[in-house]
């Protein structure tokens, strides 16, 4: 059984899955990696592990604690992904490669893997991130821009009469009308600002991709574009990427 891991800004999120499967067999979200051993083991999942591999987004030094602590933790090797000029056809695009987020590697890899040509790839996260891929496998480039979270979090911040709680947040979205509430009025707002630049990116890759290109999004808080026509929603992305480039 293999453990794969996706440590981003705010969260470990996991999956084991069999050797030579796709659909993973457990998953999870952890906030530590004593938080993932206690999920493993309450699931009864540690000695099944032999190996595992992970992407991630946090410093070198948090990355290499990540790997010894699991390392020790689970007895097993851990591989992690590296940013390369190339994988297959995809071509990295960045001026300096090694600057472009692994993450957003990965999932460029994994969208390309499924449908072997142009493609919008939309990583709906802590940032959003947005990047190009050409028919070839070129990746053009792309733009990052705060999330939902971090749009919210700054208005919370820095406006002082615009503050609110959980349960109010909650019941905010039961439908994108005009908000008559602070809480309804920043949740619809950042949830239509969302969209719109979901919406505005795609019609702006056309002039660079075309018209025949897939837009994929991915992301934990993909599901804020679950309902649009004009995106395939696809949670593993990063995952399907981290199985290529660690086999």
């Amino acid at each position: 059984m293999i453990l794969e891991l996706d440590c981003g800004n705010s969260f470990l999120k996991w999956r084991t899955i069999a050797d030579g499967c796709v659909v993973p067999s457990a998953d999870g979200i952890a906030v530590n990696i004593p938080d993932l051993v206690a999920d493993l083991g309450r699931r009864e999942l540690t000695g099944s592990i032999n190996r595992c591999r992970l992407a991630s987004v946090r410093g070198d030094l948090e990355t290499a604690d990540i790997i010894n602590a699991l390392a020790l933790a689970l007895n097993v090797r851990v591989d992690k992904a590296c940013l390369a000029s190339r994988f297959g056809n995809v071509v990295n695009g960045y001026h300096d490669q090694q600057r472009l987020g692994v993450d957003r590697w990965l999932a460029i890899i994994g969208a390309y893997d499924i449908c072997k040509g142009a493609c919008l790839v939309i990583d709906l996260g802590t940032a959003i991130t947005v990047d190009l891929v050409a028919q070839n496998g070129a990746h053009l480039g792309g733009y990052i821009v705060p999330g939902t979270a971090l749009l919210r979090g700054q208005l919370l911040a820095h406006a002082r009469r615009v503050q609110y709680g959980a349960a109010e947040s909650s019941l905010a979205l039961s439908d994108l009308s005009p908000g008559r509430s602070t809480a309804e009025a920043v949740e619809r707002g950042c949830l239509i600002m969302v969209r719109s630049y979901i919406t505005s990116q795609v019609e702006f890759a056309k002039d660079y991709l075309g018209d025949d290109f897939t837009t994929f999004v991915t992301g934990g808080d993909m599901a804020l574009a679950k309902d649009l026509a004009i995106a395939k929603c696809v949670p593993d992305l990063v995952f399907r990427g981290l199985a290529q480039a660690c086999p």
